[in-house]
């Protein structure tokens, strides 16, 4: 079984069908070729930058990681507000459920939020990365949760292919329960174009690949999360209040400065509950809390 490739093009619904089916699905062309190289040119300069890792067991000792990227990469708004990637992402988390408020029986939508970002560059050497499923961070249970916690992207800022390290993916893993032992024997390795972008579910088991090529190679990760979970990469001390203010709302608020439709996150001033991004126009906040 092979992950389907589709065009930037095809309808979300379309998307999210396969996803359902499969566990991820890649679509080619995500990003133009422009954007591609100068996401490139960021990156592999910061990169330089970046010591090895030191976990030899999950991260890789001959693999760098870079997060912080939306203080790191202008581009990095247009990745995340993709309409593809967040569109997506809105059809497959945002099923509602309901509940009870007193005696009326209330429908509640989950809103969505920024998990983690970041660069991965695979160096020779590197040998592949044990297989796991992304929402392990919350300890997610499968099934018995009955709804996904994350879903996430690769983007390939340079091409994928088997030899170089491609992200090693199981299809329709994301059925499995807690039980079955994921096996190397049962991964495809998820090969692209520089440009074309891996779209997958937190219960997918996947993984980074071997890089046994003479080059390394990069990509781009970034997930939308359910905006009731504890955010797996720490936004507020990563960006400063100054940055926050240069994005639009809405991304200010997947980025975590929002109130949620059930007031998680809320900021009291004045005896309300008020949403962060409200409070970014208020005269006496500061970076470090209310005067």
């Amino acid at each position: 079984m092979s992950l389907v490739k589709l065009s930037k093009d095809t309808q979300v619904n379309e998307i999210v069908s396969i996803i359902k089916r499969d566990g991820g699905v890649i679509i080619e062309n995500f990003l133009n070729d422009e954007m591609t190289h100068d996401i490139y040119q960021t990156l592999s300069e910061q990169l330089e930058l970046i010591p090895d890792g030191e976990d030899e067991y999950f991260a890789g000792t001959k693999t760098r990681r870079m997060s912080r990227l939306f203080a790191r990469l202008p581009q990095m708004p247009l990745v995340a507000m993709n309409p593809v990637f967040l569109d997506t992402a809105k059809a497959i988390l945002q099923t509602p459920l309901q509940a009870w408020s007193g005696e009326n029986r209330i429908e509640l939508y989950p809103d969505i939020q920024v998990g983690v970002t970041q660069a991965i560059q695979i160096w020779p050497g590197q040998k592949a990365q044990p297989l796991h499923r992304d929402d392990t961070v919350w300890m997610w249970q499968h099934p018995g949760y009955g709804r996904e916690a994350r879903v996430q992207i690769m983007f390939a800022v340079t091409d994928f292919t088997e030899e170089n390290g491609a992200t090693r993916v199981i299809p329709a893993s994301h059925l499995w329960d807690d039980q079955r032992v994921p096996k190397e024997d049962e991964t495809i390795a998820a090969e692209m174009k520089a440009g074309d972008a891996l779209i997958w579910i937190g219960s997918t088991y996947h993984g980074g690949g071997a890089n046994v090529s003479h080059a390394p190679r990069i990509g781009l990760t970034m997930s939308y999360d359910l905006g009731f979970l504890r955010q797996e990469e720490n936004h507020y001390l990563s960006l400063s209040t100054e940055t926050i203010k240069s994005f639009p709302d809405e991304l200010r608020g997947l980025l975590g400065w929002n109130m949620s439709t059930t007031f998680v996150g809320f900021v009291e001033h004045e005896g309300k509950m008020m949403s962060p991004i409200d409070m970014l126009n208020v005269q006496e906040f500061k970076t470090t809390g209310i005067i």
